[in-house]
């Protein structure tokens, strides 16, 4: 009776972990639940590490065999004019995405000295200085390859806010592009090479591009997630032509770029129902790791399942 006992115990546990097995999938799924982190690590060599705009943060599974983990590069939200590696979301969504095996760089970059909250101009140029920091970070990234095990071919760029215009950007314009946003009397030709680094995929939370047109230049997937109430970074077509979250998805759709969308009605900037930069709810919180979540699953199932 007692091996009876124990044969049927030993199937019902076995029976679970297949189950969980079956269930549990890498990059989707919440798999590790020990992190390893590292901060205030530097991206470019030349910098000291007073240079606090080009330090990293890292993030990666503990005991994780793999040595090709997609990379998520993120950037702080913060207007261009504050904002760290250091908030707490960051901090969530560097968690969140290690958590479901994904390695995960949380960049600084350079802030702007002038108005980029209330005036244009300072906010391309602001948002173009970062776009340089990011590709001196991917580059770093790829030629640190073996040593951080990554995958080169699975770089993501994600970010919130700010941190999503310089995502964006990134892959589908150039510096040229931003002579003409600056200045819309010059014909500038619609040359250059469009996602020199490579990128795989955008992670766009409550973010912008400049210019829709922009999007027949490349065919990277995105994934949008946004307030339906934003005021700060509207979803649709915002001042100065700023394409919102459902304005991207609505023209992505229209040439044919794999993407998805994810809207929180009744929120809106950083999912919080009144804006408040000095006040994340436990609520807002968990609507962070949802969309974490949701963007999981959308990369999992456009570049990464096997």
């Amino acid at each position: 009776m007692k091996a009876i006992i124990t044969c049927m115990i030993f199937l019902v546990i076995a029976g679970n972990i297949f189950s969980q097995n079956i269930s549990s999938l890498r990059y989707k799924d919440l798999l590790f639940k020990s992190i390893k982190m590292q901060e205030d690590l530097i991206y470019n060599p030349a910098d000291s590490i007073k240079t606090k705009y080009r330090q990293y943060d890292w993030y990666a599974p503990s005991n994780d065999t793999s040595t090709k983990l997609p990379l998520i590069i993120w950037m702080h939200g913060g207007g261009f004019k504050y904002g760290t590696k250091d908030a707490k979301e960051i901090k969530i969504w560097g968690n969140e995405f290690a958590q479901r095996g994904y390695a995960v760089a949380t960049l600084n970059y350079r802030l702007s000295k002038n108005h980029p909250l209330s005036n244009f101009k300072d906010l391309a140029e602001a948002c173009y200085d970062a776009v340089d920091d990011i590709r001196l970070a991917i580059q770093y990234f790829k030629s640190h390859a073996d040593e951080l095990k990554i995958d080169t071919n699975k770089i993501i760029l994600g970010g919130n806010s700010a941190g999503a215009f310089v995502a964006l950007q990134t892959v589908y314009s150039n510096r040229s592009d931003l002579m003409n946003v600056l200045d819309s009397n010059k014909i500038i030709a619609n040359t250059g090479n469009y996602n020199p680094d490579g990128i795989a995929a955008i992670i766009n939370f409550w973010g912008a591009l400049f210019n829709g047109e922009w999007l027949q230049r490349a065919s990277v997937p995105i994934v949008g997630i946004c307030g339906a109430k934003d005021k700060i970074v509207p979803p649709g077509t915002g001042k100065f032509g700023f394409l919102g979250c459902i304005a991207i998805h609505k023209k992505a759709d229209e040439l044919h770029i794999p993407n998805d969308i994810k809207i929180y009605d009744g929120y809106g900037h950083e999912l919080q129902k009144h804006f408040n930069p000095l006040f994340r709810s436990t609520a807002t919180k968990k609507r962070w790791k949802d969309a974490a979540g949701f963007s999981a699953t959308f990369l999992y199932n456009t570049i990464l399942k096997k």
